[in-house]
C-alpha cells in the first residue's frame, strides 16, 4: 500500500519565503562592521569592477525598481556552520559564530556599499557630480561640483561636512541640501533580505548555485582550497586574484571564457610546479595545466610552505610567459590554453634563460599549435611536447 513521504508532509508545514524582512544599506553596512554579516569562506573575493560598483550605485540613486534580494544563512547552530570569513579582506572569524547572518548571494552588492561607507581607497574615484546627476569615474582632478562618494556617504556625518564646508560650492547651502539628500536615500535604501537558518555547506552552497544559476557554481576546487584559509593562507587573495589580474594587466582577461575557470585555471597551471616542488620525477600526463586536470587534494596536502613555493614558481613563469610573446612580437593568443602551456614549459625549466634551440622551438611550437577541437588526451600530448623543449641544447651546454 502506498505511503505518503514523510518529507513531503514536513516541507508543506514550512514555508521558507515567510521569512524575509526589509534592512536599509546604514543597517547592512553597519552589520558588516561589526562581523554579524560575514561570509562563508567558500565564497569568492571581490569580483567586481569599478564601472559595476558605479553602475549600482547608479541604480540606487536613480533606478525606477528595487535591486535584487540579499540571501544570508542565520547560524544558530554552530555545530554544522561552515568556517566563516569577513568582508573585503577575508580574515578568519575567530571563536562562536552563532548569530551571525553568512551571505549566501549579495557579496558584490554588499562589499561596494560598505567600501562607500568606509571611504574605501579603491573608490576615491568614484564621485557624484552635481552637475550631471550621477555617479562617475574621474581620471584627473576632482572638480568643485563633485563629491567622492566616500565623503558623500561616509558612516562619519563629520567627514561629510569637513568636505563639503572645504569647498566654495558644496558648501552653499542648496547644495549641500541636495546631497544631505542624497546620501539620505542612500543610507535608508531598503534591501529585501531573505534569510534561511542552519543550512549545511552542502544546502548553503546548493542555494547559492540556484541563485546563481546563470553565473558560476561553486566547484569542489574552491571549496577544497577554502578551506586552507584555516591555516592562514586565503587561495583567491594569494594566488588566483593575483593570476587573474595579471592576466588583466596584460591584456588577456578575455581568454577567461567561463567565471568558473578564473578559478579552475590558474589552479590547475599550478600542476607543473607541484610536480617540480615534489620531485616527482618524469612528469604525469594528467597534471597537464587544463581546468579538468586540477589537483585541489594533492595541492591542499602540501605544506602551506611549499604551496607558496608553488606560487611563487608559477608567477615568475607567468610573467616570462607575457615576456616571451612580447619581447617575440606573436601574434596574440586566442586560447588560454598558450598562456598556460608556456607557463608549465618555464616551470619545468626552472625559469632559466633559453638558450637558442630552447627559444626557435618554442617558436615553432606557438606558430604551429593549434588546440581546437582537441580531445583531453591530445591536450595532454601537446604538453608534453612542449616541456620536451627544455632538452634541448643541454648536450652542448655539458662540453662548454
Amino acid at each position: 500500500m502506498a505511503t505518503i513521504s514523510t518529507s513531503l508532509t514536513k516541507a508543506i508545514s514550512f514555508n521558507p519565503s515567510k521569512r524575509s524582512f526589509q534592512f536599509t544599506v546604514r543597517n547592512l553596512c553597519d552589520r558588516i562592521e561589526s562581523k554579524q554579516m560575514v561570509l562563508p569562506l567558500y565564497q569568492s573575493g571581490i569580483r567586481w569592477i569599478l564601472q559595476k560598483n558605479i553602475d549600482l550605485l547608479n541604480y540606487q540613486l536613480l533606478g525606477k525598481a528595487p535591486v535584487s534580494p540579499i540571501s544570508i544563512n542565520e547560524i544558530t547552530d554552530t555545530s554544522i556552520a561552515v568556517e566563516q570569513v569577513t568582508f573585503i579582506d577575508r580574515k578568519l572569524i575567530e571563536g562562536n559564530v552563532q548569530g551571525k547572518y553568512s551571505v549566501t548571494d549579495g557579496q558584490q552588492r554588499l562589499t561596494c556599499n560598505y567600501k562607500a561607507y568606509t571611504d574605501d581607497n579603491s573608490f576615491r574615484n568614484i564621485v557624484l557630480d552635481i552637475g550631471r546627476g550621477r555617479f562617475f569615474q574621474v581620471s584627473g582632478e576632482i572638480q568643485n561640483n563633485q563629491i567622492p562618494v566616500g565623503k558623500l556617504l561616509n558612516k562619519d556625518i563629520n567627514e561629510f561636512f569637513t568636505y563639503t564646508n572645504s569647498n566654495s560650492f558644496l558648501k552653499k547651502q542648496e547644495v549641500k541640501d541636495v546631497l544631505m539628500s542624497v546620501r539620505s536615500k542612500l543610507f535608508d535604501y531598503n534591501y529585501t533580505i531573505n534569510i534561511a537558518e542552519d543550512l549545511t555547506e552542502s544546502e548553503q552552497v546548493d542555494w547559492f548555485e540556484k541563485l546563481n544559476n546563470a553565473g558560476s557554481r561553486v566547484s569542489g576546487v574552491q571549496i577544497k582550497f577554502a578551506k586552507l584559509l584555516v591555516k592562514g593562507m586565503d587561495i583567491y587573495s594569494d594566488y588566483t586574484d593575483i593570476f587573474v589580474s595579471k592576466m588583466v594587466a596584460n591584456g588577456y582577461g578575455s581568454l577567461f571564457v567561463q567565471k568558473n575557470t578564473e578559478v579552475s585555471i590558474p589552479i590547475a597551471t599550478l600542476n607543473a610546479a607541484y610536480e617540480v616542488i615534489t620531485q616527482r620525477g618524469d612528469h604525469v600526463r594528467n597534471f597537464t595545466p587544463m581546468a579538468s586536470d586540477t589537483k585541489e587534494n594533492q595541492l591542499c596536502a602540501l605544506e602551506v610552505s611549499d604551496l607558496k613555493r608553488c606560487f611563487d614558481l608559477t608567477f615568475d613563469a607567468l610573467e616570462k610567459t607575457f615576456a616571451f610573446i612580447d619581447d617575440n612580437n606573436l601574434t596574440p593568443p586566442t586560447r588560454i590554453d598558450y598562456i598556460t602551456y608556456i607557463t608549465g614549459f618555464f616551470v619545468y625549466n626552472h625559469n632559466k634563460e633559453l638558450n637558442e634551440k630552447q627559444k626557435m622551438a618554442l617558436l615553432d611550437w606557438y606558430e604551429e599549435t593549434d588546440f581546437t577541437n582537441k580531445s583531453n588526451d591530445e591536450r595532454r600530448d601537446i604538453f608534453k611536447e612542449i616541456i620536451e623543449i627544455r632538452y634541448l641544447g643541454a648536450e652542448e651546454l655539458k662540453t662548454v
